[in-house]
């Protein structure tokens, strides 16, 4: 007869992610995380070579925004298959599309076939993600979810720490097709990992939801572009004009996208509205901070790529402390608390970039205000994600996956897009105060709406 201390022992093994029932499941999402993640970084790193080899260079921007605006019907499609027969089928096609991408890049003979295979990687890796939300809300219990969401935290981390680094050696000693050609081979692994997991999930169809909307799909595209529109726009220095011309596209992005999230998430509706809008919220003020901090230090501090870099790097390493935290501690602290929380640290990290921008404090001061910043950001969105899934019936759980990471990606991308032509439109070296001060007006938004994430039917999710 087992003892209490040997039933204890059990209990808490299966209260682990690393539990037999759970290994191989977990770490073939991380890998799976971990891979999209490296890749994206991979080829920041080597496209300035690629498109001078190819003799693109005039389509390098294009490189980058073709996936963005991909992703955006993938994250659609994956949530509107996995709503309707849950997430087996979405993620065997994203990850075959996804590594189709690869293949087409790592063979591609000019600049045109390789954003072919951008496009495909794009739609690849945003229905990834989603159909990867979806599974964990069918494969593990609640209680487990703000540790797996942790654990891909980490998974993009290390990409952040690694991966141009790594990408730079591929490129140099076996050649850039192999920064495409080699994740083939990891993708293979992870995905046989999860294939036990996927296999005894039932094949359920739900006809009460009908056919995939193609309404969404155009939806979902017409918003991929007008996020691409955004960012070209953001990278123009024509005045008033391109502030006008960025505020139409804009505008178009969020009627496009408003019927592909919750009712009431531009109004900050309780519960699950709420939560996607935090989402957008953060993403943009943090990201849109983020990638002014290098050049300011380059442009006031005259500090080297290197140097500069490592603000990013400490980030990185906190945002991976942070999720750590906030999963440890997943039954003490509750969503709103933890998104709080790293509200007010990302609101310190901000001020901070801020005061630097206009006094000019020592190099360090920066580098542990951000810091802060990336602790904050790790106990925000693995919540985020917790409470989204904690908040979302069975039939809709596609549909909110693909909701929180369209917010994220139009948060990101508007708020860069924005900053891009405030910085050139403010006189007096102030460019660098105007952004960072834009994004703190965000950031103290988000500790506003925080409360409202709770639904009004029942105490805040655990």
């Amino acid at each position: 007869m087992p003892s209490p201390r040997d039933s204890a022992v059990d209990s808490a093994a299966v209260e682990s992610i690393y539990a037999a029932k759970y290994l191989a499941t977990t770490l073939g999402m991380f890998v799976l995380v971990f891979l999209v993640g490296f890749e994206a970084l991979a080829v920041s790193t080597i496209m300035p070579l690629v498109s001078e080899l190819l003799d693109g260079q005039k389509y390098f921007a294009l490189a980058f925004a073709a996936p963005i605006a991909s992703a955006m019907l993938g994250m659609v499609a994956a949530g509107e298959i996995s709503d309707r027969r849950g997430p087996k089928i979405p993620l065997y096609g994203s990850v075959t599309i996804f590594a189709g991408g690869l293949l087409i890049c790592g063979t591609a003979a000019d600049m045109q076939v390789l954003i072919l295979g951008r496009i495909l990687q794009g739609i690849g890796g945003g229905a990834v993600t989603v159909a990867l939300f979806v599974l964990i809300a069918r494969a593990y219990p609640a209680r487990l979810h703000s540790k797996i969401f942790a654990l891909f935290a980490a998974a993009g981390v290390i990409p952040a720490l690694l991966g141009p680094w790594i990408a730079g050696l591929i490129a140099t000693y076996l050649g850039w097709r192999w920064v495409f050609l080699g994740v083939l081979i990891f993708i293979a692994f992870a995905i046989m990992a999860v294939v036990p997991t996927l296999q005894r999930m039932n094949s359920e169809r739900d006809t009460t939801l009908g056919p995939v909307s193609i309404k969404r799909l155009f939806l979902a595209a017409l918003t991929g572009a007008s996020v691409i529109a955004m960012n070209l726009l953001g990278l123009m220095d024509n005045g008033w004009f391109s502030i006008v011309a960025l505020l139409a596209a804009m505008a178009l992005a969020l009627m496009a996208i408003r019927p592909l999230l919750p009712a009431g998430t531009f109004t900050a509706r309780r519960g699950l509205p709420a939560t996607v809008l935090t989402r957008s919220l953060v993403a943009g003020a943090f990201f849109g901070t983020e990638i002014y901090l290098p050049y300011l230090l380059r442009e006031d501090y005259f500090l080297p790529p290197d140097r500069a870099g490592l603000v990013l790097t400490a980030s990185a390493l906190f945002w991976a402390l942070g999720s750590w935290l906030q999963g440890k501690f997943a039954g003490r602290l509750n969503n709103s608390t933890c998104i709080r929380v790293g509200a007010l640290a990302g609101a310190l990290a901000i001020t901070t970039a801020l005061y630097a921008a206009l006094l000019h404090p020592p190099v360090t001061i920066i580098v542990v205000g951000w810091a802060v910043g990336g602790f904050g950001m790790g106990m925000i969105f693995p919540r985020q994600n917790v409470n989204m899934l904690a908040l979302s019936g069975k039939q809709e759980q596609g549909f909110n996956s693909s909701a929180m990471t369209m917010a994220d990606g139009l948060g990101n991308a508007g708020v860069t897009a924005l900053g891009g032509v405030i910085f050139a439109t403010v006189a007096m070296g102030l460019g660098f105060a105007a952004v960072f001060a834009f994004s703190l007006f965000l950031m103290v938004a988000l500790l506003i709406i925080t409360p409202r994430i709770t639904s009004s039917a029942t105490a805040d999710l655990r």
